[in-house]
């Protein structure tokens, strides 16, 4: 009989220490343990008391040991993150300045020549009020480029008057009849008149060439005129007023040839308006 009871007693014990076995009995214990700690804890017992604010502390303190590295990384993360993002911004912000530089630069120089131009320009009043005059013809030779117009000495067109097609300069009268005149153009082989050429300020000569363009000429800085340029009367001469704007200068990179494209196409003229120009002595 006793040996028979061991036997039980030792088969439960091995029963117990199997794995699954004592996995369910340690969750068993946990769960009979909370049970009793929450029933003596109601009934309020300091020591239960105590003992509950001493398994707080320590899982407050282990929790925070626990997730120290992880919110040092976070903080480091957020930290390069934020200085990333300011690097970005300073360096869209430097783009940005020496872009408005370059604007200030480029306004101030437009400034500068549009002050530089208006003084050239105020050096001449006009003399007659502007008669607008319709084409009435041209003359068909290849050499000579002209037009006659159906105002004459009687409407007050007199000899050498400035021709222009809206603002820009086309040519001068040549020849003046009672109701009828005659304009050379700019492209004519004959016409030579005084020019300046922008941005660099070139002092030269336009000379007409027969054809739809110009060339300049007499010019001691001829190389250093660039392709796109400005031409502008230079009022040298007392001819015409100075800065009306004729055309830009086009380079032929082949036949390295520079020449002048007029901003007036003078095969669609149909009205022009004639003018006189005198200088103002006082300024």
């Amino acid at each position: 009989m006793e040996t028979s009871r061991d036997d039980f007693i030792i088969a439960i014990r091995s029963a117990f220490l199997k794995k699954g076995t004592q996995q369910r009995f340690s969750l068993l214990s946990l769960i009979f343990f909370s049970i009793i700690f929450l029933i003596l804890g109601s009934l309020n017992f300091k020591v239960i008391n105590y003992v509950k604010i001493g398994i707080n502390e320590i899982v407050y303190r282990s929790s925070f040991i626990v997730s120290g590295p992880e919110n040092f990384i976070i903080d480091n993360y957020l930290v390069v993150k934020n200085h990333l993002n300011l690097y970005k911004i300073n360096e869209k912000n430097k783009s940005e300045l020496e872009n408005l530089k370059a604007k200030d630069l480029l306004n101030e120089y437009i400034i500068l020549e549009n002050k530089r131009l208006k003084n050239i320009i105020d050096d001449y009043v006009i003399k007659s009020d502007t008669i607008i005059a319709k084409v009435l013809s041209d003359k068909g030779s290849p050499f000579l480029k002209s037009i006659i117009i159906n105002k004459g000495s009687k409407h007050g067109i007199d000899l050498g008057m400035v021709v222009m097609d809206k603002e820009y300069l086309v040519g001068n009268t040549v020849e003046v009849n009672y109701l009828s005149s005659r304009v050379l153009l700019l492209s004519d082989l004959n016409s030579k008149i005084p020019v300046i050429i922008e941005p660099n300020e070139i002092f030269s000569i336009l000379s007409g060439t027969g054809k739809k363009n110009g060339v300049i000429q007499y010019s001691k800085k001829y190389e250093d005129i660039k392709d796109d340029s400005i031409i502008y009367t230079s009022g040298s001469g007392n001819l015409f007023k100075a800065g009306i704007p004729i055309g830009r200068m086009v380079f032929n990179l082949l036949s390295e040839e520079k020449k002048v494209e007029f901003f007036s196409d003078f095969s669609q003229l149909r009205f022009v308006s004639i003018t006189s120009f005198i200088k103002d002595e006082t300024k």
